[in-house]
C-alpha cells in the first residue's frame, strides 16, 4: 500500500508525516530501552524487520499510485510492540523510496501512518485481547496479522479518499472505490500473510522460547505444556 512519491497534494503528505511523528520518536525510546535490557532480542528484532522487507517488497499493481502487498508488521508489533514495529517500518520505507522507487520520500509520513503506525496498533491489540480471553496463540496471531494488513489498505484508502474525493459523493464515495479495488488483491494477501506469520511465531516458540518469555509475549507456563 506504498504511495508513490508526489502523488499525495499539499497539506496532506504534511499532515500524515506530523502524524506519525510521535509515534516514531516513541518507538525509538522503546527500541533503546530493548536493546538496554534485552541484548538477546537483536537476532529476532532483525527477523522481525526482514519481515517487513521482504513481504512489503513483494507489490502488486492496484489503485493509481498506489499498490497492494503484505505488510509483515503483524509479526513485529505482536514479539515488542507497536511502536518499536513503527521504527522497523520507517527503516524499511525509507530504504524503499531511495533504492527500490517504491513508495517516495514526500509520502513517507502516510505509508508510514498506514503500514507502520494503524497495522502495528491494531496486531497488537489483537494479540492482546486474543491472550486475556484465552483464544488459541496461533489463531490469533493470524488474526493479528491478517488484520494489520487489512487495516493498512482500509487506511491507504482513506488517505487517497481524503486527497481525491469524488466529485459525486465526496470522500465516502471514493473511499469505497479505492476500498473495493485494493480489496481484489488484498484480502487474499492478508489471509496468506497471517498463515504464514503464524507459522514463523510458532517455528520461534519451538526455537527459542526463553526470548519471548523474557519479552512477555507468552508465559513459562505455557512453554512447560
Amino acid at each position: 500500500m506504498h504511495i508513490m512519491e508526489g502523488f499525495l497534494p499539499s497539506p496532506w503528505w504534511q499532515i500524515w508525516l506530523v502524524l506519525s511523528a510521535p509515534f516514531v520518536l516513541m518507538g525509538f525510546y522503546s527500541l533503546r530501552k530493548l536493546l538496554r535490557e534485552n541484548r538477546e532480542a537483536l537476532p529476532l528484532l532483525a527477523v522481525a524487520g526482514a519481515f517487513v522487507f521482504v513481504l512489503s517488497s513483494l507489490k502488486l499493481p492496484s489503485v493509481t499510485g498506489s499498490c497492494s502487498h503484505p505488510t509483515g508488521t503483524g509479526l513485529g508489533s505482536v514479539l515488542f510492540g507497536p511502536f518499536i514495529a513503527s521504527v522497523l517500518a520507517l527503516i524499511v520505507l525509507v530504504y524503499q523510496a531511495l533504492f527500490l522507487a517504491h513508495g517516495g520520500i514526500s509520502t513517507l509520513g502516510a505509508n508510514l501512518f498506514s503500514m507502520g503506525i494503524a497495522g502495528p496498533v491494531v496486531a497488537y491489540a489483537i494479540f492482546i485481547t486474543g491472550r486475556k480471553i484465552g483464544m488459541n496463540e496461533i489463531i490469533t496471531i493470524f488474526c493479528a496479522a491478517a488484520l494489520a494488513n487489512i487495516v493498512t489498505y482500509l487506511v491507504t484508502s482513506l488517505q487517497l479518499a481524503l486527497a481525491f474525493p469524488a466529485e459525486t459523493g465526496g470522500v465516502v464515495a471514493s473511499f469505497m472505490a479505492f476500498g473495493a479495488i485494493f480489496a481484489v488483491t488484498q484480502i487474499p494477501l492478508a489471509i496468506i500473510e497471517g498463515v504464514v506469520i503464524a507459522l514463523v511465531f510458532k517455528y520461534i516458540i519451538q526455537l527459542k522460547p526463553e526470548i519471548l518469555i523474557r519479552l512477555g509475549v507468552i508465559s513459562q507456563e505455557r512453554v512447560n505444556r
